[in-house]
């Protein structure tokens, strides 16, 4: 399993730590792949497919958010599945995702910015953590990564994009 991030960001020592101790659970071996800049995703992902990887999972950034439709195209052509934090990775092209719901985050994100504007205090407003997650799958992308999604992954997902 590769650990797809943006080169300096302080979070890929605590990801690599984390999955280092998950993936021998699932039978996998975690790497972490960093690149500076999108002139090296292309780079990156020739070089996971021909070491075989069997998965790209992304670190959150706003960068890989950035690149999300270059990454979907470029796991494809790699035949690479990628698993993402977030539902719009997968509306992207991501193989699936799993994490805060994006139009709940900007909901409660709205309410907050209608506080300040009622006069509230930014720093007297609570700090709040996302509620829902949500499993979102691309039926899509699996196709054309030759994948078949079980049945029993499919119902539990809260999106499944045909």
């Amino acid at each position: 399993m590769i650990i797809l991030t943006q080169r300096g960001r302080p979070a890929n020592a605590l990801t690599l730590k984390e999955a280092e101790i998950a993936a021998p659970r699932l039978g996998l071996e975690a790497r972490l792949v960093e690149v500076r800049d999108a002139d090296e995703l292309e780079s990156a992902f020739t070089t996971m497919a021909r070491e075989r990887a069997r998965g790209v999972v992304l670190v959150p950034s706003p960068f890989l958010v950035t690149h999300g439709l270059r990454l979907a195209e470029l796991a494809i052509k790699s035949r690479l599945p990628v698993l993402a934090w977030t539902d719009t990775s997968s509306l992207r092209g991501a193989l699936m995702s799993y994490g805060p719901s994006t139009s709940d985050v900007l909901r409660r994100a709205g309410g907050h910015v209608a506080k300040i504007l009622n006069g509230a205090k930014p720093g007297d407003l609570p700090v709040e953590q996302p509620t829902k997650l949500e499993l979102v799958i691309n039926l899509k992308t699996a196709k054309a990564l030759g994948l078949t999604i079980p049945q029993s992954v499919l119902l539990r997902a809260d999106q499944v994009i045909e």
